[in-house]
């Protein structure tokens, strides 16, 4: 099954890291994605750009574009990371390790391709 892992964070907390902070936070993480990576188990993992490089169109008789997000939340989905693992017990010991020793929070989905053959078929898909 793959899942994935919805990086949520307070926006202005994480832009206000220093270099050396982001570097060991990835640095960190890097120790639970790098064995998934081995094992054909990690697909793509993505930062986003803040919000303020956000547009939203809204669904309706006439979509309405709004630039920036819709939602007005405390935290804000920065990232993910896309996993294949065999339960969902699994899929939450990847997001325990991810989130090891920090604040945030993880978001775990179940994942349903709707169109597979519109991307390369990397380990983890095949």
């Amino acid at each position: 099954m793959l899942y994935a892992i919805l990086c949520y964070h307070d926006e202005a907390e994480v832009d206000s890291w220093s270099k050396e902070k982001d570097d060991a936070v990835l640095t960190k993480r890097a120790q639970v994605t790098d064995p998934l990576a081995a094992q054909g188990k990690l697909g793509p993992v993505a930062r986003l750009m803040p919000t303020t490089a956000a547009t939203t169109v809204r669904s309706g008789r006439e979509p309405l574009v709004i630039d920036g997000p819709f939602a007005e939340t405390k935290e804000q989905l920065l990232g993910f990371y896309l996993v294949d693992c065999a339960t969902l017990e699994e899929a939450i010991d990847v997001a325990r390790g991810l989130g090891r020793d920090e604040t945030g929070g993880f978001e775990i989905r179940p994942l349903r391709l709707f169109q597979p053959a519109a991307f390369p078929s990397p380990a983890f898909l095949e």
